[in-house]
């Protein structure tokens, strides 16, 4: 990640964000935090942002991503979603590396960033920075090549913070 410029979000750069111009020129956003400090609410809020602006916007989970590439040719219901997320202004993808990935997944997953790159603009999700990416997809080659096109226009946001679950969090007990 040498040379990329990382930072907290403060309201001026929300601001620069829910304007969406980074939409027009395909840049991405990598927004990396612990669980609970509002990464996926952020990614659902530019995305709604987005939607307002007349952008066509998909939204899917690392998880639900993985089974609709690996079921895409025997499941047209798959094939018809991933269509819809590869035509997308914006691909919303929740929880990168939530978990590992065999090499068959990571390769699907590269080639759908593959067919996004400089088509689409995507936002993702991760507890893991890209310097563990290649451990979680079992494979450095494919690690650097998805990273290479994810970065190329891309906004790496670390957010910091105390778990918002954690921080309201409730008990049974008075």
């Amino acid at each position: 990640m040498a040379g990329l410029f990382c930072f907290s979000t403060s309201k001026r750069q929300i601001s620069q964000l829910r304007a969406c111009d980074w939409l027009d020129q395909t840049f991405n956003l990598v927004l990396l935090g612990p669980p609970g400090v509002g990464k996926t609410h952020l990614a659902i809020g530019l995305g709604l942002e987005a939607i307002d602006q007349g952008k066509q916007v998909a939204f899917v989970s690392m998880g639900e991503l993985i089974t609709l590439l690996k079921t895409e040719e025997y499941v047209r219901k798959s094939a018809i979603r991933l269509r819809r997320i590869r035509q997308a202004d914006l691909v919303v993808i929740d929880d990168m590396m939530f978990m590992a990935m065999e090499t068959r997944e990571a390769n699907l997953f590269f080639q759908l960033v593959s067919d996004l790159y400089e088509k689409s603009s995507i936002i993702l999700t991760s507890n893991k920075g890209p310097d563990s990416w290649g451990k979680m997809l079992g494979d450095q080659g494919i690690a650097t090549a998805i990273l290479d096109q994810l970065l190329h226009r891309c906004e790496v946001i670390h957010m910091n913070g105390e778990s918002h679950r954690m921080k309201h969090r409730e008990s049974v007990f008075t």
